[in-house]
C-alpha cells in the first residue's frame, strides 16, 4: 500500500509528531522517494581564471586591511559542525582489537607509532589507573589490549566520544584536543574590537554534557592566554530535520513493532543550526581541519583574507541594491551593475538579457545580487575524496550556469562524459568558507529561502541487516546553500589538513615540529 495523507495511522501520526514533522513534510519526502532525485549536470569543472579567483600578493593585503577595518563593526563568528562520532577514524584498529591486525607489518607500526600521538601520555595514566603497565603491554606485544585501553569504555573510550574532544596535538602546554584548537584559531581570526570571541558548535545530544565539561575546563585558560573572552553556542541537530526512511519499494521502513523509522538528514540538516545565528560574517569549518600552533599563521592569514574579499564584495553589491531598489536607474549604471554581475560575482546573465527592458533587467539583477554570499576557499587537488567546484547547468534548460560545490553522489555516474568532467577537476572542497548572511538593509537573510530541495540525496543504507533508502537533506555547503552568491578562492593547500582515520595524526603537519 501506498501511505498517502488519508493512509497514515495514529500511531504513524504520533511517531510524525514526536519527531517534529508535519505530514506534509513526510507526504514531501515519500514523493521524493517515489520520483528519485534527478542528478545535476556538470558544465565543466571550475578551474583558476575561470570560476576559481588567484588572487595577487597586492589584492591579499588590500582585503587584509579590509578585514582589519570591518573588525571595529561588524560581529564576526566561528561555526563548527561537530556532531560527528571518532567512530569510523578507528575502523581498522577495532578489527586489530577484535581479531588482530591483517599483516605482521601493521602491528609492528601500531607498536612503533603509539607514542608518537598526542593522547599516549593519558592512554599511559588510564592503564596505570587500571593497575597495569603500559610499558610492559608494549613490550609483550598486546595490541588487543591497548586497543581496549584506548577504544572502550575501560580507558580512554575515542571509540564512543566525539572527534571534538580526541586529543589531537601535543604542545608546550600539554595536548590539546580538537575542540581547543578551535578555540585557539576564534581568538585568532574571530574576535571583535572588544576582544569577544565568538564560536559555535554542533553536537550530538549524547555528546553535549561531555563538551560542556571539558569548555568549562579549559576555557578560562585560553581566553587569559589569548586576551579574549569568549562566547560558545552549543546546538542539536534538531529531530524536526530527521527524514523517513523507506524499504527499496520506496514504501515507509518500519521496525519490529511496526512504527516509523526516522534517519538524521545529514549535514544539510545543520542549515537550521546556522540560520539563527545573529552574526553578520561567520566562519565555517569541519572539526578535524586543525593544525598546530606552528603551522596557523597561515590558516589565520587567509581566513583574514577570505574574509575581507568577501566583505569588499558586500560593499560592492549594497552599493548596486540600494540604486537598484531605488528605481530611477539610467541605461550605463544599469550596464555597469551587468559588468559587475559578471566580472566580480561569476554571474551568468541570460542570452536575451540585453534586449529586455529596463525594468525586467533592473528587477532581474536585484533577484540576483540580493542574496546571501559566500567566499569558498579551494585547494589544488591531490587526491583527497570528496567533493569539488564545478560550473553546474540549470535544471531548466536556459543555457545558463552557476558556482556549485558538487559531491560525486550528485551527478549521473553512467554518463561517461559526466565522468570525465568529474574527473578533470583540479580543485577540491576542503570545506573552508566565510558567509554573509545579512542584507544591503542591515537585515538577515533567512536561509532555508536559498536551499535547493532538488539536490536532496538518497543513499542506501541497512537497519539490523534490512535494507533501506536514506534521504539526505540538500548538503550544507551543496544544495543548501545553492542559490547563495558564490565565489571560489584558490588558498594554499597548508590550510587543509583533515584528520579522517586516526594514522592521519601521524602525518607531519599534525606532529610536533
Amino acid at each position: 500500500m501506498k501511505e498517502s495523507r488519508g493512509s497514515w495511522s495514529a500511531k504513524d501520526r504520533e511517531r510524525i509528531a514526536a519527531e517534529g514533522l508535519t505530514i506534509d513534510e513526510v507526504d514531501r519526502q515519500l514523493a521524493l522517494f517515489r520520483r528519485g532525485v534527478s542528478p545535476v549536470r556538470l558544465n565543466r569543472p571550475c578551474r583558476a581564471r575561470d570560476g576559481i579567483v588567484l588572487l595577487s600578493p597586492a589584492e591579499e593585503e588590500q582585503f587584509l586591511a579590509v578585514y582589519d577595518e570591518a573588525l571595529r563593526t561588524k560581529r564576526f563568528m566561528k561555526f563548527v559542525p561537530a556532531s560527528g562520532a571518532a567512530s569510523r577514524m578507528f575502523k581498522e584498529w577495532y578489527q586489530g582489537m577484535e581479531g588482530g591486525f591483517a599483516a605482521e607489518s601493521e602491528q609492528d607500526a601500531f607498536i612503533r607509532n603509539l607514542q608518537r600521538y598526542a593522547f599516549f601520555p593519558d592512554l599511559k595514566d588510564s592503564i596505570a589507573a587500571k593497575g597495569r603497565n603500559l610499558d610492559d603491554l608494549i613490550g609483550d606485544r598486546a595490541v588487543g589490549a591497548i586497543l581496549k585501553f584506548i577504544l572502550t569504555g575501560e580507558g580512554l573510550n575515542y571509540g564512543r566520544l566525539p572527534k571534538a574532544l580526541l586529543k589531537f596535538h601535543a604542545c608546550s602546554e600539554g595536548c590539546r584536543t580538537a575542540l581547543e584548537e578551535h578555540l585557539v584559531e576564534a581568538a585568532l581570526y574571530a574576535r571583535d574590537a572588544q576582544k569577544c570571541s565568538r564560536i559555535h558548535f554542533t553536537v550530538s545530544c549524547e555528546h553535549e554534557n561531555s563538551v560542556r565539561e571539558r569548555l568549562s575546563q579549559v576555557i578560562s585558560c585560553y581566553e587569559s592566554g589569548y586576551g579574549t573572552v569568549y562566547e560558545i553556542g552549543l546546538s542539536m541537530q534538531e529531530t524536526a530535520t530527521n527524514t523517513l526512511a523507506v524499504d527499496p519499494e520506496s514504501r515507509p521502513f518500519r521496525d519490529e513493532k511496526g512504527a516509523l523509522i526516522f534517519r538524521p538528514g545529514g549535514h544539510g540538516a545543520l542549515l537550521t543550526n546556522l540560520d539563527a545565528l545573529t552574526a553578520e560574517i561567520i566562519f565555517l569549518k569541519n572539526i578535524d581541519n586543525i593544525v598546530p600552533d606552528r603551522l596557523k599563521p597561515v590558516t589565520v592569514r587567509w581566513k583574514k583574507i577570505m574574509a575581507g574579499y568577501l566583505i569588499s564584495l558586500q560593499n560592492g553589491l549594497f552599493s548596486r541594491l540600494c540604486l537598484l531598489e531605488a528605481g530611477d536607474i539610467g541605461e550605463a549604471a544599469l550596464e555597469e551593475i551587468a559588468r559587475f554581475c559578471r566580472e566580480k560575482m561569476h554571474l551568468v546573465l541570460p542570452p536575451d538579457f540585453e534586449g529586455r527592458s529596463p525594468t525586467e533587467r533592473r528587477s532581474f539583477l536585484f533577484r540576483k545580487l540580493d542574496r546571501p554570499i559566500r567566499v569558498c576557499g579551494m585547494v589544488k587537488n591531490e587526491g583527497e575524496p570528496g567533493g569539488g567546484p564545478f560550473w553546474v547547468d540549470d535544471s531548466d534548460g536556459k543555457d545558463l550556469q552557476s558556482l556549485q560545490i558538487i559531491e560525486e553522489s550528485q551527478i549521473d555516474r553512467s554518463d561517461a562524459r559526466q565522468q570525465a568532467i568529474w574527473r578533470s577537476a583540479t580543485h577540491f572542497n576542503p570545506v573552508d568558507l566565510v558567509c554573509g548572511v545579512y542584507d544591503f538593509r542591515g537585515r538577515k537573510f533567512a536561509l532555508p529561502r536559498f536551499v535547493d530541495p532538488a539536490l536532496s540525496i538518497i543513499s542506501r543504507k541497512s537497519e539490523k541487516g534490512k535494507e533501506l533508502l536514506a534521504l539526505e537533506r540538500p548538503g550544507l555547503w551543496n544544495g543548501s546553500m545553492a542559490s547563495w552568491n558564490t565565489l571560489f578562492v584558490e588558498v594554499p593547500l597548508t590550510t587543509f589538513n583533515p584528520v579522517k582515520t586516526v594514522s592521519d595524526l601521524l602525518r607531519p603537519q599534525h606532529l610536533p615540529s
